[in-house]
């Protein structure tokens, strides 16, 4: 008998709701973004995000159900984002999570932010089960995860500073792209020169960690230098150095430099099996290099489509469902959590016994 797990998502300014069966398949997926209202401002501003939340969750969860052709009675359990993320916008999913696990009396699952990002493969690809090594890579986020089992990780590495997703931000709008600029400055870099800058790529001795703040300064830097010569030649700054080439050039190191720790991660835990997670994810250069690093080292690799990269509630959903069977409850007085190392016990839970697990579960 399939379990129905309702997921729900307002990590950031994504308010999200999806319905998956067993953890793999997906029978709603709904997401109502704000980005358009926080692209004037560059960037999301936090307490516009969490008024949009309040405005859209309902009728978002509404959606997911009917789309699904469910009731609450039809689902074994919901399933909500905790953290990490904005705390204001994690508020108002958990808090509507609550209200609706009180009401219909379903048990509540807590999931992690990064862990439902892993868990988008599971919706695509059949076969993927754990163990694997996991590149999670987003706005805020830089993580190398030995994924041990649905719910235990080994942390390998993450970004000491900047996360890729944030320099990525920056860097767009220092030349003039809207936000979200990712996926604009990925489109752009095709047409410029990556060699064009020498961009550090930073590595720590005896350390897996990252480190953007070095490339996401030095390209700034390059960039200042350009508009000073410009100014002095009486021209504009792109006859000096190209948005294309700064493009390119920022790409190939943020890029190289996650493959280049990537690499030393399977040198030091050889798997069979690569994940890659998280918003940049959908990055095209980082996906066409975890192809050839497949390829080079005769792994599998395993990419999200692209429509389950960025965030949404299918993830949280299916997430839901594994914590669900390991026996993960939340209490009554769950909250939210803008900073929630990933395996670590979240608050305001409990892990029903085997015998608990099995009982629930029929």
């Amino acid at each position: 008998m399939g379990k129905y797990i309702l997921g729900i998502e307002t990590s950031c300014d994504e308010t999200a709701a999806a319905v998956v069966e067993n953890g793999r398949i997906l029978h709603a997926n709904v997401i109502r973004s704000s980005a358009a209202i926080h692209e004037k401002y560059g960037g999301v501003v936090p307490e516009i995000a969490s008024r949009e939340h309040v405005n859209a969750i309902i009728p978002v969860i509404e959606e997911a159900l009917y789309q699904a052709k469910l009731s609450f009675s039809d689902l074994t359990a919901l399933a909500v984002c905790c953290g990490p993320g904005l705390l204001g916008s994690l508020i108002v999913g958990v808090s509507a999570a609550k209200a609706l696990a009180a009401v219909s009396g379903k048990p509540l699952i807590p999931v992690h932010h990064l862990a439902s990002h892993i868990a988008a493969n599971y919706l695509a690809f059949e076969d993927l089960e754990p163990p694997f090594l996991a590149l999670i890579v987003s706005g805020a986020h830089s993580h190398i995860v030995e994924v041990v089992s649905y719910t235990e990780y080994s942390l390998l590495a993450r970004t000491r500073d900047d996360a890729p997703g944030e320099a990525y931000d920056k860097i767009s709008r220092e030349i003039g792209l809207a936000y979200p600029g990712g996926p604009k400055l990925d489109k752009l870099s095709y047409e410029g020169n990556p060699k064009t800058l020498d961009l550090p790529r930073s590595k720590f001795q005896d350390s897996l960690d990252f480190s953007f703040s070095g490339i996401k300064t030095a390209t700034l830097n390059e960039l200042n230098k350009a508009e000073q010569k410009a100014a002095k030649r009486l021209v504009m700054r792109e006859e000096i150095l190209s948005n294309a080439d700064i493009a390119a050039s920022f790409q190939e190191a943020v890029v190289d430099t996650l493959m280049s720790h990537l690499e030393a991660a399977l040198e030091a835990h050889p798997q069979e099996k690569l994940v890659l997670a998280g918003g940049v994810s959908a990055n095209s250069l980082l996906r066409k290099r975890c192809e050839e690093l497949g390829r080079k080292r005769d792994i599998q690799i395993y990419m999200p489509p692209l429509a389950l990269c960025t965030d949404n509630a299918a993830m949280t959903a299916a997430q839901g469902y594994y914590e669900y069977e390991s026996g993960i409850r939340a209490e009554s007085c769950l909250n939210a959590s803008a900073m929630w190392e990933l395996g670590a016990p979240f608050p305001a839970t409990r892990k029903l016994s085997t015998e608990d697990v099995l009982t629930s579960c029929e």
